[in-house]
């Protein structure tokens, strides 16, 4: 997957409103950052927005946080890397709302810094970066509403994941071929660079060279997410990845180009665009340069 469009908030027009209160968004991993702006930006907007933590206490400081501000969101726990986490969420999602709407996979881990590259922590990485939304994805599926304005997944992304990024050959051409990709090929990738970080061989086996563990878990998401949009296009599913760019977020340590603010203000752009403008399996990322579609 390569970036399809840069997305910025001047770039857009005004957009106009099809949703309403009864459109109910969920945002994972929105106790704080990206993910707890963009649940501020989606209540501002009208939604009824679920804000998840794996954390249920910063979760719900987060929601009074909000609440002071005068908007009123649910909270629920949810750990992405836990099945019975994920299954007690959705439980609770279908008996309090019922169906969902929209879906944004914010939750995400790495335990580099800037300019470091352990792979110590690969397993949580891959596991909750991209086993997580895909478990939490295929759970809440059942519950997406069909309706003509479209439901919609935004998987939080990175360029670091793109396959310009995978000097394996053999890996790339399997994720450019539609034809041969599947759910197994993706793993079976994923695998092979777990059992070569436990056997000391990851260095050789042409893997992404800046943050590896986690360029390697959002290389699967973003080939997942093109694989899902396919699967679930005839239903009117729209299933996307949104790279925020360097932003300023404890994971980067505070540094950035620009805020969570900014970065959420642009996703939130995207997410609700009409159903008729609204792509789907592409890739977008939040720039400061001017929209440029390939679509």
């Amino acid at each position: 997957m390569d970036i399809d469009c840069t997305f910025t908030k001047s770039s857009c027009s005004p957009i106009k409103q099809w949703w309403s209160k009864n459109t109910v968004a969920v945002v994972t991993g929105a106790n704080k950052g990206i993910g707890y702006a963009l649940v501020k930006r989606l209540a501002e907007l009208g939604l009824t927005v679920v804000l998840t933590s794996r954390d249920i206490n910063k979760g719900k400081a987060a929601v009074e946080s909000l609440k002071e501000l005068g908007l009123h969101v649910a909270c629920r726990q949810l750990d992405v890397s836990d099945p019975s986490s994920i299954a007690a969420f959705a439980s609770w999602l279908r008996q309090t709302y019922g169906s969902l709407d929209i879906l944004v996979n914010n939750a995400g881990v790495t335990f580099n810094e800037i300019g470091a590259n352990s792979v110590v922590h690969a397993d949580t990485v891959i596991k909750t970066n991209f086993y997580g939304p895909k478990m939490l994805t295929e759970t809440l599926l059942p519950m997406f509403r069909q309706s003509a304005t479209a439901s919609r997944i935004l998987n939080m992304s990175s360029q670091l994941g793109l396959l310009n990024k995978l000097q394996n050959q053999a890996w790339k051409e399997l994720l450019i071929d539609e034809q041969r990709l599947s759910e197994e090929k993706i793993e079976q990738m994923v695998l092979q660079f777990l059992t070569q970080v436990q056997n000391g061989t990851w260095q050789e086996g042409g893997w992404p060279k800046l943050w590896t563990d986690y360029s390697v878990s959002k290389l699967a998401l973003n080939a997942y997410t093109r694989l899902l949009s396919n699967r679930y296009r005839s239903r009117n599913l729209r299933v996307n990845c949104f790279c925020p760019g360097f932003t300023r977020t404890s994971m980067t340590r505070g540094q950035g180009c620009h805020t969570a603010e900014e970065a959420a203000d642009v996703a939130a752009m995207f997410l609700l665009l009409p159903s008729n403008e609204l792509p789907t399996g592409k890739f977008f990322k939040c720039s400061s340069s001017k929209l440029r579609s390939k679509i």
